[in-house]
């Protein structure tokens, strides 16, 4: 049964980091997209980042390109979330999605299956 848990969300000024954990279990790893996805009150749900586990390969939403870093470490089957120069705008539940691929095309929501319990973002001004 896939899980995924994500942890190191929290409270932050703005201009601070937080990083964000998302612990993979249950399925193989290597050769998956994982993404981090975000979704504030009263909006939709929307893609922050991702990666291809065999590759490495990224992509980001234009509102957190040069801010955000997605990395992994395979022997821990885990992505990471380095969010730096945090904005207000950036505060909501983060969440942490997984599906099988054979690359990452896309920060579309619809595109992954699998998802964790969401952890939250709060930056203040």
């Amino acid at each position: 049964q896939v899980q995924l848990v994500e942890s190191g969300g929290g409270s932050v000024q703005a201009g601070g980091s937080l990083r964000l954990s998302c612990a993979a279990f249950g399925y193989i790893y290597s050769g998956t997209c994982m993404g981090w996805f975000r979704q504030a009150p009263g909006k939709e749900r929307e893609g922050v980042a991702g990666i291809y586990t065999d590759g490495g390969s990224t992509l980001y939403a234009d509102s957190v390109k040069g801010r955000f870093t997605i990395s992994e470490d395979n022997a821990k089957n885990t992505v990471y979330l380095h969010m730096n120069s945090l904005k207000p705008e950036d505060s909501a539940m983060y969440y942490c999605a997984a599906d099988f691929c054979l690359g990452l095309r896309s920060l579309s929501p619809s595109g992954f299956s699998y998802w964790g319990q969401g952890t939250q973002v709060t930056v203040s001004s």
